[in-house]
């Protein structure tokens, strides 16, 4: 799926020649960088799989002449983060877009503790210590952009998959404030909160997904809503979800959600985890 040219010129206008993108190596992260490229923009590629991000940044270069970094690290650590900031000290970047993330299923209780300790790292931690960094860089520089990739199971408990629920409440609620606290500053913030997803994510977190959305429409999107809303539910079944939800008193909301994720999860005690 394609930018027009009208949205592809804003894109550069407002946010200058560097983005980065984190979880670029497929999926949604994937999309939005290449998205990117093709308005012009350079794009730094960050992700753990140095092969995928390679193959990804030739491509780049190859079809839309733009410039790439490839940072291939683990963000669950602090020195990933540091890495991060570090190699992009002298990168004019105007777009941070925290897309990195990972979410786990079933009981909580019967899940690895690791498992949920790196989850928050990686969805909360790290999108929490790129994001001060970069809007500090932002405010010096009067203008632009943070992208935080939320989820529609951050807006009630989730139960089936407790904490990864937990950790996009915590994004979609610091994308909420931090839309005010930068606007004076000319920071435009959002939060994306999709539904179901065809990428390699419902694998990792040993879940079912039905009635998936493609990547590539979720990416359009989120780049469309970044500086006109602060929160976009990309794509038709996640606008259908969040606005449906958002009639329930949020009870209900959890009960529609313990039904929603025992359907998508009922699996996960036969299936082995990555």
């Amino acid at each position: 799926m394609k930018l027009n040219q009208k949205l592809k010129d804003r894109l550069h206008h407002k946010y200058g020649s560097w983005a980065i993108v984190t979880g670029a190596s497929s999926g949604i992260g994937k999309e939005l960088a290449t998205m990117l490229a093709s308005a012009g923009i350079n794009v730094v590629l960050v992700a753990r799989s140095e092969k995928k991000l390679e193959t990804l940044s030739a491509l780049l270069k190859a079809t839309f002449l733009v410039e790439t970094l490839v940072i291939a690290t683990d963000l669950t650590t602090a020195h990933g983060n540091e890495l991060v900031k570090e190699r992009c000290k002298s990168l004019s970047v105007g777009l941070l877009i925290a897309n990195a993330g990972f979410g786990t299923s079933g009981t909580f209780i019967d899940n690895p503790i690791k498992d949920e300790l790196a989850m928050v790292h990686l969805n909360c931690i790290s999108l929490l210590m790129l994001t001060h960094h970069f809007a500090n860089r932002f405010k010096v520089q009067e203008k632009g952009g943070i992208i935080l990739l939320g989820s529609l199971v951050g807006f009630q408990g989730a139960p089936y998959a407790a904490n990864y629920g937990a950790t996009k409440a915590y994004v979609q609620s610091l994308a909420e404030a931090l839309a005010v606290e930068l606007k004076p500053y000319r920071i435009d913030v959002l939060s994306a909160a999709p539904g179901p997803v065809e990428t390699g994510f419902a694998d990792r977190a040993a879940m079912k997904m039905d009635n998936a959305q493609k990547a590539d429409k979720i990416a359009k999107s989120i780049l469309s809503s970044l500086g006109q809303r602060t929160t976009v539910f990309p794509g038709r079944l996640s606008k259908f979800l969040g606005y449906s939800l958002k009639m329930l008193p949020r009870s209900g909301k959890v009960k529609v959600m313990t039904l929603v994720m025992k359907k998508m999860t009922k699996h996960h005690d036969s299936k082995k985890r990555v």
